[in-house]
């Protein structure tokens, strides 16, 4: 039988029932929120985006949706300082299409990089992480210079893991550990010199979405567009969902 929204927000209402914060359906925009009934913060969630991944992958998904919002709840629920938490702070790849406030209108804290995408800077808190605003910077007194050095340095202490693959002549490095920072790797500048040092052609970098970075050795004219077609491929593999985006940059 085939999912529906109004089904989608019935599961969804039995998954995420609690005294706690109340749940409201959308129809015109077909759109289930999650809100605390105490403060008003809550999550928004795009049903036909979750009913491709429930037809896809079933009840996992589902799954996964309920840890996510039940996490990001937690977490927003909480108030979190930047001080003596340096460690945790690291940058983040967004499209240029991501909000640049929050729902309760509260400024997040960017910087500048391509045409197509935005960085960001977030608090880890494990599970997941809070996206820095204004207020938290002036509430301890904290610059977006010293947000950018923190992070910078940050980025550098993340794991690089990839996997190769050799196509019409060019070497492919796949990275995608999945943490949240795949694409902030691109912010590694160490990495990318070490990487130029290495390759025999040109360095040319892509990001299909945030979950995956992909570092190319271009060694003859087809290797830019196999590189497209595998840019696609992984942003096709998303489903249409969340801020994705593709672009190149030679380096």
């Amino acid at each position: 039988m085939k999912m529906t929204s109004i089904k989608m927000k019935r599961k969804l209402e039995e998954r995420l029932a609690n005294d706690q914060w109340k749940t409201t359906f959308n129809r015109d925009k077909d759109t289930f929120r999650i809100e605390w009934n105490d403060s008003g913060k809550g999550i928004t969630i795009t049903l036909p985006n979750v009913i491709s991944k429930f037809e896809s992958r079933g009840e996992e998904a589902v799954d996964e949706l309920e840890d996510h919002v039940r996490e990001a709840l937690r977490v927003m629920n909480e108030k979190h300082k930047l001080t003596g938490k340096e460690q945790h702070i690291f940058p983040v790849i967004r499209a240029a299409s991501f909000p640049t406030e929050t729902e309760q209108g509260k400024k997040l804290v960017f910087a500048d990089h391509t045409a197509e995408t935005r960085i960001y800077y977030a608090l880890d808190l494990g599970k997941s992480y809070q996206l820095i605003d204004e207020k938290m910077l002036e509430d301890e007194g904290w610059t977006l210079e010293r947000i950018k050095e923190v992070a910078g340095f940050n980025v550098r202490s993340l794991p690089v893991e990839m996997k190769k693959d050799h196509v019409y002549g060019n070497d492919f490095y796949f990275h995608s550990l999945r943490d949240g920072y795949d694409a902030s790797r691109i912010l590694n500048e160490a990495l990318l010199e070490k990487l130029k040092a290495e390759f025999k052609g040109e360095l040319v970098i892509s990001i299909p979405h945030q979950d995956v970075i992909i570092f190319a050795d271009i060694q003859n004219p087809e290797g830019y567009d196999i590189l497209a077609q595998m840019a696609m491929k992984f942003f096709c593999g998303r489903n249409g969902s969340g801020n994705l985006f593709i672009f190149l940059i030679r380096r």
